[in-house]
């Protein structure tokens, strides 16, 4: 019933319009039928009142007075042939000096010239309308022609072609053809338009209420709930505004069911990863407590140094946990800057030396070709390759080699890290760039938390790149990005 509201509000608004719109036809109707009439009844008798000049030249006798027995036969006999003519006789002013009305009911003693000469003008071809005399607001088709005598104007001959009885009776008929249009346009034009309407609005609103639907659907948690295009085909605007918004909104739960995953999962593995050196470090702290001046010197620095490596391990984790945490939830803001990548890369490998002299690795950077500035966060850039690096070291054993070698095209600049150490099978390689996901090489190893190559990766995306691998089991493996080239443009003289 809710959604069935808005097509009965929408049916019963068409209803009163369609109502207020009959009335308002048929008053037009029957006023149009009327004012045709009265043209038509104009038309016919425009040539009456010349008729009446013509028939009595001397309306006025040589005294000056008014042949009143000659105009009252020739007007009652007009009469009897037409009794809805009223014949009046008015000065050249307009002011009447007799007449032949019905009962004498005559209330004006004077009319207004201007409709009568507007008539002689247009010859009786205009539709005018002329005061009545019997009605001192009232106006009626007319009939008028001048009365010349000698070659003077003497008055007119003004003559109503509509009488009060025949305006009566009018009135009457016009209330009853009012009434006979009214009801036929009701019961045709207004109900068929009725039902049409109706049917329009089901079909119009039908498509409201699956959009209705969709949205209560997708209210009560149905994320995956769209406004289906073919049972919308009117309401394109809406269905697209609100699809786009839906897919907004279900991006941004998806996002907070994500973030809200990853913190559950970074507190589970705080507490798994934190309890190795936690453990290590109370286990040492505990045995030098309860031993204390028992203990070797040997022993005792034995037991600091691995509490150390246990803490500088635990610090490590700790900062890398946080950092991806800020990467993952978009903390970091980067701050892009054009910078040399050969010269940087070339600083990192300095640093590396002595770490690669006592693992007898052997360096090398290929880098023949001048290469263009990079835009991207110097910062954020030097801790990929350096998660990368770590990662080579930590796994290309002694007489190995790692080898750096920078590329560039039109638009890119790639940056490349190979070694020949491990390896990575085919099945790994997928899932390598995952939190906490290592590769069987890698799970020989102690150290390592699993989380550099996944904040390498997520570094390489706020950078809208993307980190590849190849590698092979026991051939070692090749890490691969690229960043924007930023090419400079010539200086003006």
């Amino acid at each position: 019933m809710q959604r069935n509201r808005l097509f009965i509000k929408l049916s019963g608004l068409f209803l009163v319009i369609l109502l207020v719109t009959g009335l308002i036809s048929t008053y037009i109707t029957t006023f149009t039928a009327i004012h045709y009439f009265q043209e038509a009844n104009q038309r016919l008798n425009a040539k009456l009142a010349q008729y009446t000049v013509d028939h009595l030249p001397n309306t006025f006798l040589p005294d000056g007075k008014i042949d009143t027995n000659s105009i009252q036969d020739l007007m009652h006999s007009m009469m009897v042939i037409n009794p809805d003519v009223e014949v009046y006789l008015i000065d050249a002013n307009g002011k009447i000096l007799t007449d032949v009305a019905p009962d004498k009911v005559v209330v004006r003693h004077q009319v207004n010239m201007d409709p009568i000469r507007r008539f002689i003008a247009t010859d009786g071809k205009s539709y005018i309308l002329g005061d009545d005399p019997r009605d001192q607001l009232g106006s009626k088709v007319f009939s008028a022609a001048p009365i010349l005598q000698d070659g003077h104007l003497k008055g007119y001959y003004y003559i109503i072609l509509a009488s009060q009885e025949q305006a009566g009776v009018f009135s009457m008929l016009r209330e009853a053809y009012a009434l006979k249009l009214g009801s036929k346009l009701l019961l045709f034009t207004l109900l068929g338009s009725l039902l049409i309407g109706i049917v329009v609005f089901w079909y119009q609103t039908k498509q409201l209420r699956h959009i209705s639907g969709v949205m209560a659907d997708f209210q009560q948690g149905d994320y995956q709930a769209r406004i289906a295009e073919d049972k919308s085909p009117d309401f394109g605007i809406l269905r697209n505004t609100f699809n786009d918004m839906a897919s907004k909104i279900q991006a941004y739960i998806q996002k907070i069911i994500s973030i809200d995953s990853f913190r559950k999962e970074l507190i589970a593995n705080i507490s798994h990863d934190l309890r190795t050196p936690l453990s290590i470090i109370q286990g040492y702290t505990e045995t030098m407590m309860m031993k204390h001046g028992q203990l070797p010197e040997e022993t005792a620095v034995t037991y600091i140094e691995n509490i150390h490596e246990s803490s500088k391990r635990l610090t490590g984790l700790v900062n890398q946990l946080f950092e991806l945490s800020k990467l993952e939830s978009n903390q970091i803001e980067l701050h892009k800057e054009p910078f040399a990548v050969d010269e940087l890369v070339k600083d990192m490998m300095h640093r590396y030396e002595i770490l690669a002299s006592k693992k007898s690795i052997t360096l090398k950077f290929n880098n023949r070709k001048k290469i263009p500035l990079v835009l991207g966060d110097i910062a954020l850039v030097e801790r990929v390759i350096q998660n990368i690096l770590d990662n080579a070291m930590k796994f290309t054993p002694q007489g190995g080699i790692i080898e750096v070698s920078i590329t560039h095209d039109d638009k890119h600049v790639k940056i490349q890290i190979s070694d020949n150490g491990e390896g990575i099978s085919e099945s790994e390689q997928s899932a390598i760039f995952d939190r906490y996901i290592k590769s069987a090489g890698a799970l020989k190893q102690s150290a390592g938390s699993g989380l550099g190559l996944a904040i390498a990766r997520k570094i390489i995306e706020l950078h809208d790149s993307t980190i590849q691998v190849k590698s092979k089991l026991h051939a070692g493996s090749t890490f691969s990005f690229q960043l924007p080239a930023l090419h400079a443009k010539p200086v003006m003289p």
